[in-house]
């Protein structure tokens, strides 16, 4: 029979009880480390600041999202749609969270893509749900209806954000809505069709994004 020797069982008691101190210690760390990449967006800190100055298209749009629709006739391209829009807002209500923000990004990718420049005449022009339903638009748009559908839902304006960022694939700008729910990040985009999370996404370099409570910067 080979004898135990003391130092050695020791040694192995020391390394054990060592072991599972890291390991405690991990347990403990891992949820602090959570916390902080949960304010992270597609890799990317948030800075947030206090007021919409920097941002008059988004500030008009704010003033001005709940005008008239005005009739039925009244619209260029897309007669009615307003109105409809307003019957799915009900249609809708009673829906749970995630079919909402399924229904929302779907209805709203229907309608057609048209840049600025073509639709309005200038480099970039931030549209009210009126202005999009009756003359379409391009990606800020979708991302603007689809965030005051949400609102009109009973969505908090703090877990909304309009995220204006960069397609790196696709070398262009781009604008996107991200809704906060159940400590995710998801991503209602005019370029895909599922509401996905941002942890899916690889190629979306963040600048900025705003809401009604402010703006922030997002940089690594």
């Amino acid at each position: 029979m080979t004898k135990t020797n003391p130092m050695t069982g020791a040694r192995s008691r020391f390394t054990a009880i060592f072991v599972a101190l890291i390991l405690a210690c991990s347990v403990v760390a891992m949820p602090s480390f959570a916390e902080a990449k949960a304010g992270d967006l597609f890799g990317y800190k948030a800075t947030p600041y206090s007021g919409l100055k920097p941002f008059p298209k988004w500030r008009k749009v704010l003033a001005t999202y709940k005008d008239r629709p005005g009739d039925c006739v009244s619209g260029k391209y897309n007669r009615c749609a307003h109105q409809k829009w307003l019957a799915l807002i009900e249609e809708w209500r009673l829906l749970p969270k995630e079919e909402q923000l399924e229904k929302v990004n779907r209805h709203m990718n229907l309608f057609r893509y048209i840049l600025d420049p073509v639709n309005w005449g200038v480099r970039d022009y931030w549209e009210i749900p009126k202005e999009f339903f009756a003359r379409f638009g391009d990606c800020e748009d979708y991302a603007i209806v689809k965030y005051f559908t949400l609102r009109a839902l009973g969505w908090p304006a703090e877990d909304m954000k309009i995220v204006v960022l960069q397609d790196i694939n696709l070398g262009v700008a781009h604008a996107i809505l991200v809704v906060k729910y159940e400590g995710r990040n998801l991503v209602l985009d005019n370029q895909i069709g599922q509401v996905v999370e941002a942890t899916r996404i690889r190629h979306y370099r963040p600048i900025y994004s705003v809401n009604e409570m402010g703006w922030w910067r997002h940089k690594r």
